[in-house]
């Protein structure tokens, strides 16, 4: 199997989970992760957020660790990357106000390089106008802005643990679907598991 070079969009109170454990499941199986937030260079922080689910009508939220930023913002070459994580949180609704992440994500929509969205993350992917004619899921909520910008909506009911693929795109509910969600990303990398 070929080492992979990934790229993974985070920022302050990005999900814990959902940049922790995809950054540590694509090492383990040796691809290469990246992780990059605007105004930040290598060797910085950005804090997180654990998101969970206990019996609220949504989720709550405690403080999480802090997460390294491996690559400096603006010294990245898109061109060397072969695949794109966006994470959830409350980082996506700020981050998708960035040229620069806009430009990011459409790179790879136009590049038809594997994309991994989960939970809040295709708040992003709307901004980059990028949904429309595709179907996907994410965190319930996002159901509203999902289906305006023209994607089609599926549907998770009470199952968090799903994850959807349309073309170069795979999408998930929260962090309960990373292992569905990783699974379905390393296919569309090309990548194979023995077990």
């Amino acid at each position: 199997m070929a080492k992979k070079q990934i790229l993974m969009l985070v920022g302050d109170f990005v999900e814990d989970y959902e940049a922790m454990v995809p950054y540590q499941m694509l090492l383990m199986v040796g691809h290469e992760v990246h992780c990059i937030c605007p105004g930040k260079k290598h060797g910085d922080t950005v804090l997180t957020a654990v998101h969970d689910f206990d019996g609220a009508q949504t989720y709550s939220e405690k403080p999480g660790h802090r997460f390294a930023i491996t690559h400096s913002f603006e010294e990245i070459d898109l061109s060397l990357y072969d695949g794109l994580v966006i994470p959830g949180g409350r980082a996506p609704e700020y981050l998708r106000l960035n040229r620069e992440v806009i430009n990011i994500v459409k790179h790879f929509f136009e590049q038809k390089k594997p994309v991994a969205a989960i939970c809040h993350g295709p708040q992003i992917l709307v901004a980059a106008g990028v949904l429309k004619g595709v179907s996907c899921t994410a965190y319930f909520a996002l159901r509203p802005e999902i289906e305006a910008a023209g994607a089609s909506w599926i549907d998770p009911g009470f199952n968090m643990a799903l994850a959807h693929t349309d073309g170069n795109l795979v999408t998930a509910v929260a962090w309960p679907g990373h292992p569905a969600w990783m699974r379905e990303f390393l296919k569309l990398l090309g990548t194979s598991i023995s077990v």
